[in-house]
């Protein structure tokens, strides 16, 4: 169920959220103001407790929601970082092996060049639908066949192959943690907090005795929409590869555009 907002633009999954909280809170107020809060003995005395518990299902709520949230931006930003670090590690890959004799600069650096074609065009669309690519193992084989083959001579050659073996083992590492990041996200049991939460923090508001119905049902309806935007920020950043937000192969493009792309 989850998964289906996610693949909505924001633009439509936003106001969707929003709507169906505020449609739980007018249904909801309506129905207990009518059937339920007649057949209570409540006193004015009461509203302190209920205040009370109010309070305390919100705190807990807004508590859960924060930490959930920071926790969801502070993993979009890693990846982040991740697919920056990968980036740079490919451009400085690139331009150790263009300083390696013919023909073996050539192959390299083509050997490169395709994979990077390869990260933008195959891999980036199958992260965006939340699917870890294979095609790059293939790729990186052969260059470290082509890489590992010959034997650096002189004492200059040998300090290239090892900067360059440096750089090549810090991209694969990036690499890794890259495609691990594709399966990033809040696991189904804390979306089932965050959505019954909603539900039950909104329910405790309907047990108020206001005289004014519209006035208890504005108030309702703006604490819905609150929980409406925090709930949708949390879903943008969630999946730090898919929706509007995703974060796009644009450091690979540059890379390749600036250095790598053939004159």
């Amino acid at each position: 169920m989850v998964d289906f907002f996610f693949r909505l633009p924001l633009i439509a999954a936003g106001p969707l959220i929003i709507l169906a909280l505020c449609g739980f809170a007018i249904a909801g107020l309506r129905l207990v103001r009518r059937r339920v809060l007649p057949r209570l003995r409540i006193h004015v005395q009461d509203a302190e407790f209920g205040g009370s518990m109010v309070q305390s299902v919100m705190v807990f709520y807004g508590l859960a929601m924060a930490l959930i949230a920071v926790n969801v931006f502070q993993t979009y930003s890693d990846v982040s970082k991740i697919v920056s670090q990968e980036a740079t590690t490919l451009a400085s890959l690139y331009r150790d092996v263009s300083a390696y004799p013919e023909p073996l600069r050539t192959r390299l650096q083509t050997g490169l060049r395709n994979y990077v074609n390869q990260i933008i065009y195959e891999a980036w669309p199958l992260q965006q639908r939340g699917r870890i690519p294979t095609g790059g193992v293939e790729h990186m084989n052969r260059f470290q066949a082509i890489l590992a083959r010959p034997g650096p001579a002189t004492e200059g050659q040998k300090l290239l192959f090892g900067e360059t073996l440096r750089a090549y083992n810090t991209m694969i590492q990036a690499r890794r943690l890259r495609l691990d990041a594709v399966g990033t996200g809040l696991p189904g049991v804390m979306w089932t907090v965050i959505l019954v939460g909603a539900a039950i923090s909104l329910t405790t508001a309907f047990f108020f005795k206001v005289d004014d119905e519209r006035l208890h049902l504005i108030l309702v309806t703006l604490l819905a929409m609150f929980i409406g935007l925090v709930i949708f920020m949390i879903l943008a950043f969630d999946r730090p590869f898919m929706g509007d937000l995703g974060l796009p192969a644009a450091p690979y493009q540059l890379i390749y555009d600036q250095l790598m792309k053939p004159r």
